[in-house]
């Protein structure tokens, strides 16, 4: 099943999909990048320098109320590349939720962020502000107050004002992504803000210049928009995710936000945000390091006032948390695909735990081995290097319970563990499984009947490539 397939099968009858792909678009089929990492925007406007076309939408459903947009400011060693970002909503404030890094060394623009929502996030917020190229992280004091500068510098330009020298009135979420231990540039991004305050707007191509204005060593700008309808009215959501590198979240992931027109309570929506977070973007491991900036921020501003969420045990609620689930599953997925070096797209299912928690636990532990991503890089089935993981997760199995499956695309599951031990090792029918682009990898405790699932990818010589010359 695709991932389109699966989010248009949560409550088919309520979700309208709206035609934001490319006609081409196959999850399951397309090949996957080289492990040049194409990070600039195309001059001319074209598409063509970014691999993965069939993953970049080519229009979308946007919610109303927001405007968006990305420009060059110059930060990035190519002028020309995009490095700004900007989605504010200029006549409804929005309530915010965030899931935040958990990093000791949490950078400014996540300190400054952490604070607006406590302070702000009951209706009150702006918008968001990201600038690439610079993560502003191990920055000292220069580093908060260059992030608080950058939300008042929107707040100002859209004819708002700060109650305070120090920023504590700032009602705009600050992000920022690139290389740690360095200043910003702040009068080329000051500069910037002023800039593309004059140029952000509601359309498709506003909304994928801010997608690219996130990337780093991404390949390609990573947006998704979709509309709910249900039996009191309809909301829209748009999201755009960013991260291909230091990728294994604990508490939320690279930078992520989606954005709606939805009316929900700063209750409920904390309530759904930290539920979606747990179940995308804590699901998704590259290469197990935990960013300084990672952050998942979810934003509504009220503007489809046809439905107000209030109640976590409405009907409503659960909806809409199931839908934002969903989407944001989307652009996790999309991160995965994207991941440096990555020629394999791997999802871990766990069934059969006491607990989700442990189950989670288990797939994060095969999601996280070297060896296992290593072998499925190679293609080689060595079924062992994942019951091995799943013995030294820390979760308290009986072993003569554990069953393996693999699968990838369209085949047949291949039951290579059964039980406590090996079953059907077919090594010629494991290696055309391996040939696929998406694998399965599917663990049974035979404890209970909770499961988790994690999204991740291979170890390849692109990876090491990759890292070993970021800052060159």
């Amino acid at each position: 099943m695709s991932t389109i397939t699966k989010l248009a099968s949560v409550r088919p009858l309520s979700i309208v999909r709206s035609p934001t792909l490319c006609p081409q678009f196959n999850l399951h089929r397309s090949i996957m990048q080289s492990t040049i990492r194409h990070t600039s925007s195309p001059a001319s406007g074209s598409r063509d320098p970014w691999p993965r076309q069939d993953l970049i939408p080519y229009d979308g459903t946007y919610p109303l109320g927001w405007k968006a947009g990305g420009l060059a400011t110059g930060v990035k060693k190519k002028a020309e590349t995009k490095d700004l970002t900007m989605v504010v909503s200029p006549h409804h404030p929005a309530t915010a939720s965030a899931v935040f890094t958990v990093n000791a060394f949490a950078a400014a623009p996540v300190q400054v962020s952490r604070e607006i929502v406590q302070t702000h996030g009951r209706g009150a917020v702006e918008g968001l502000v990201v600038n690439s190229g610079c993560a502003n992280a191990c920055t000292g004091e220069r580093g908060v107050k260059d992030a608080w500068a950058m939300a008042k510098a929107v707040d100002a330009a859209l004819g708002g004002s700060t109650t305070t020298t120090t920023g504590e009135g700032a009602r705009t979420l600050v992000m920022s992504t690139g290389v740690i231990g360095q200043h910003l540039q702040m009068d080329k991004i000051t500069k910037g803000i002023d800039e593309l305050t004059n140029v952000i707007a509601d359309t498709h191509e506003a909304w994928l210049g801010a997608a690219e204005g996130i990337m780093t060593t991404d390949t390609f700008p990573k947006l998704r928009s979709q509309e709910f309808k249900t039996a009191k009215g309809a909301y829209r959501m748009a999201g755009w995710s960013k991260g291909a590198g230091m990728i294994h979240p604990n508490m939320a992931t690279m930078l992520s936000s989606v954005f709606t027109d939805a009316a929900i309570t700063k209750e409920c929506l904390d309530k759904a945000t930290r539920y979606a977070a747990d179940r995308s973007f804590n699901a998704i491991s590259i290469d197990g390091d935990t960013s300084t900036n990672d952050t998942f921020a979810v934003l509504a501003n009220g503007a489809a006032s046809d439905i107000k969420i209030s109640d976590h045990n409405s009907p409503e609620f659960v909806e809409f948390q199931e839908n934002l689930t969903n989407f944001a599953a989307e652009l996790a997925k999309l991160i995965v695909r994207d991941g440096e070096g990555a020629t394999k797209f791997v999802e871990i299912q766990v069934e059969g735990a006491r607990t989700f928690t442990e189950a989670k636990t288990v797939a994060s532990t095969i999601a996280t081995s070297p060896l296992v991503k290593t072998a499925i890089y190679g293609k080689d089935a060595n079924w062992g290097r994942i019951v091995c993981a799943v013995g030294y997760s820390g979760v308290p199995i009986k072993p003569e319970k554990v069953n393996l499956h693999v699968g990838g695309g369209d085949q047949e599951l291949l039951h290579l563990f059964k039980d406590g031990a090996p079953f059907d090792v077919n090594e010629e029918k494991a290696a055309k499984i391996l040939e696929n682009e998406d694998i399965l990898v599917k663990v049974n405790l035979g404890l209970g009947n909770e499961g988790a699932k994690m999204y991740t990818c291979d170890f390849s010589h692109g990876y090491i490539s990759i890292n070993a010359d970021y800052r060159s």
